[in-house]
């Protein structure tokens, strides 16, 4: 028997009316022959408020406790899902994180999976039962205490489902119908793709787009598992969503696929920094262990044998990047003139694996945000993307400029 994951996000599984319409689809699949691995995400907003419990409770809270508090939105959502499928005659059942078990490493609120052993859910289909409804975004630790995967680790829970038990495809149900060439909300030109390459996937999602979380695109393209994006309020239809899949299978690709874009970016600049082998590991070394997630990063060389070092993160990250290089700074581990703080500009990013084979990209970009009249502030590349820092006040336009400069709203 063919198995399909099925996952539901929180806006799909809002309300007890919404979790009925979600399994008016899981009983689709079903009669369609599949035995079916359901991901439900808690609720739209549990998390939050459960969160926020916590919070008030105890600021500098334990993270196992944490973990036990903020990881039950998912198990009351999947005991509904079951009790709705009973209720439409489907055997289903359903399964908590350490039921099955899905084992995690210990690293709570952001835990990695090990290992999702199938010898439960093998045999429990075997005895007849069709769906398995799996509370996502949870696990269990070596030390037997409940693990979460991190926010938008119900994305991760499905494909390593997905992944674990061969399924023939893993759907993504969520509030939007598919990948975008861009944000909708931005520009009304943006083009939902039938298919996107799992390479360009991940640089969206790592770039901003938040369809899909970052790690389980990873997993995906790791495992071969492929995802379909779709929307849990549209009419069904079999060619509806956006499939994730391998590059072989597109038939032809445009040279970009995507305009991404992240708002709220800082850029962090430190002025006469001396210039000798490992200066940057004395730099972004104490930035890892406070955990500032470094994206952009560009190196200069100054006047008198000094170079000045440049690099960007979220906004919200500014400050434990101050205390972080402050303190490697009073450790004596490097000296530095100034450090220049630069919070208001957005990162704005052209994707597409057609990159690889086309010459002329990164003028094309350039020119079209000149016309704008749109300043550059910091610009990286890869084989697959070019990034730009700039004015945040400009960061719409920049992203409409660049959709209309490559023409994304045309299917090639």
């Amino acid at each position: 028997m063919s198995r399909l994951v099925m996952k539901f996000g929180g806006t799909s599984v809002a309300t007890p009316d919404r979790i009925k319409r979600a399994a008016k689809r899981v009983a689709r699949e079903v009669a369609n022959g599949h035995d079916v691995i359901v991901i439900v995400s808690a609720m739209a907003g549990k998390t939050n408020e459960l969160v926020g419990w916590v919070d008030q409770i105890s600021p500098m809270y334990d993270a196992r406790e944490y973990d036990a508090v903020v990881s039950s939105g998912e198990n009351v959502t999947a005991g509904l899902m079951a009790l709705t499928l009973q209720e439409m005659d489907i055997p289903a059942r359903s399964w908590q994180g350490w039921q099955v078990p899905l084992k995690t490493n210990g690293a709570h609120g952001a835990a990695r999976i090990e290992d999702i052993p199938t010898k439960n859910l093998d045999e429990k289909f075997g005895e007849g039962m069709k769906v398995a409804v799996i509370a996502g975004f949870q696990g269990i630790s070596p030390e037997g205490r409940i693990t979460t995967l991190g926010r938008g680790g119900s994305d991760t829970t499905a494909v390593a489902f997905a992944a674990a038990f061969e399924a023939v495809r893993c759907d993504i149900y969520t509030d939007v119908d598919g990948v975008y060439t861009t944000d909708p909300r931005i520009t009304a030109k943006a083009r939902k793709l039938d298919r996107i390459a799992f390479e360009e996937m991940l640089e969206l999602a790592s770039l901003g787009a938040k369809v899909l979380q970052t790690r389980s695109v990873e997993l995906a393209m790791r495992y071969g598992v492929k995802l379909r994006v779709l929307s849990s309020f549209e009419e069904y239809d079999e060619t509806a969503g956006t499939l994730v899949c391998a590059e072989d299978e597109i038939m032809e690709s445009n040279v970009v696929n995507g305009v991404a874009y992240s708002r709220d970016e800082a850029k962090m600049t430190l002025l006469g920094v001396e210039d000798r082998p490992g200066i940057a590991a004395a730099i972004f070394g104490p930035l890892s262990e406070a955990g500032v997630n470094v994206d952009m990063i560009v190196q200069n060389i100054s006047e008198g044998g000094k170079t000045d070092m440049t690099f960007s993160c979220p906004v919200s990250e500014v400050a434990r990047a101050k205390q972080a290089i402050e303190a490697a700074h009073e450790a004596g581990n490097f000296e530095y003139g100034e450090l220049v703080v630069d919070d208001n500009v957005s990162k704005v990013s052209v994707v597409g694996i057609g990159m690889r084979s086309h010459a002329g990209v990164a003028a094309k970009m350039f020119k079209a945000l000149q016309n704008e009249g749109i300043n550059i502030r910091v610009i990286t590349t890869s084989e697959i993307k070019i990034s730009v820092l700039i004015d945040r006040k400009y960061m719409e336009l920049a992203v409409q400029a660049l959709h209309d400069a490559f023409e994304l709203e045309k299917a090639r």
